[in-house]
């Protein structure tokens, strides 16, 4: 991803504590294109000598069935799980619109009225655009940007209408009188915008969430992956790793190998049937 999204924002924040743990420097290299899906792919490709890890989330899961170049994510190895993002919904205050409800009116008696900035289809704001128009039988016009960071400003120029991006991304413009987060699509309320009612509340079953995970390409060598394991838990389990990471309005969740891999495993069972429904599967099914 480009810098500034999500994604990379987390990755900046592990890479400076783990650069602490281990005797070279942890260095952050964006790989932009395909809905995450280059970045997946250049990792899947290096050397398994533990010298080139990847962080993804869920759109490694949806390339996989969607984009034919893609990584079979049999080919990666999962070694650590950094936060957990569920998805929300925005819009500009401009628009006058208050609430999901109003939302909703606004886009059924609009078909392809509202104009949603999202990533490339696969990533994970395409995705709650695309589950979201789903779900609620309604039709968004989605503009795909590359990455959050391009999204957001998009939103801020007045470029779209909504956007379909996870807290961190939205919480300062929704405080400022910018935007208005109509939901969080999350089993509790996020603690950066507590005033946000869930989709649940809103008496919707939707929740749909995102991941950041540190990952290398499959066959490290046993020790070496080990060694980056215990170095990536140690790095997340510091006091000021979890204060400048809840101050980014992080939902931090630090796991190990058998974490990550426990949850690549579950987002794969959530989403594909979601996908499969929404009608974004196209080159290889489970």
């Amino acid at each position: 991803w480009p810098a500034g999204g999500g994604h990379d924002i987390a990755t900046r924040l592990v890479a400076d504590y783990l650069s602490q743990e281990l005797p070279v420097s942890v260095v952050v290299n964006n790989v932009p294109g395909a809905a995450g899906a280059n970045g997946v792919r250049q990792v899947e490709e290096a050397g398994a000598d533990g010298y080139t890890l990847g962080a993804m989330g869920i759109h490694a899961t949806a390339q996989a069935y969607m984009n034919e170049n893609a990584t079979d994510l049999a080919n990666i190895e999962p070694l650590a799980v950094i936060n957990i993002e569920p998805a929300a919904l925005a819009v500009r205050t401009d628009t006058g619109i208050d609430s999901f409800e109003a939302f909703l009116d606004y886009a059924r008696n609009e078909p392809g009225g509202m104009i949603n900035g999202n990533d490339s289809p696969g990533g994970f704001s395409f995705l709650n655009a695309a589950f979201i128009e789903n779900a609620f039988d309604i039709q968004l016009t989605k503009v795909p940007y590359q990455g959050y960071a391009p999204t957001v400003a998009a939103l801020v120029a007045g470029e779209v209408m909504s956007a379909t991006l996870p807290i961190p991304m939205l919480a300062d413009l929704h405080e400022a009188g910018t935007i208005r987060i109509l939901g969080v699509a999350a089993p509790e309320r996020h603690f950066r915008v507590p005033e946000v009612p869930t989709f649940l509340e809103q008496g919707h079953d939707y929740v749909i969430t995102d991941y950041v995970m540190i990952f290398g390409p499959a066959g490290i060598d046993a020790e070496r992956r080990a060694t980056l394991e215990a170095a990536l838990l140690a790095a997340m389990s510091q006091d000021t790793f979890h204060q400048r990471g809840e101050a980014m309005g992080l939902m931090l969740s630090p796991g190990g190998a058998e974490a990550a891999a426990n949850l690549l495993h579950g987002m794969d069972d959530l989403i594909y049937p979601i996908m499969q429904d929404a009608g974004l599967v196209s080159v290889r099914a489970r």
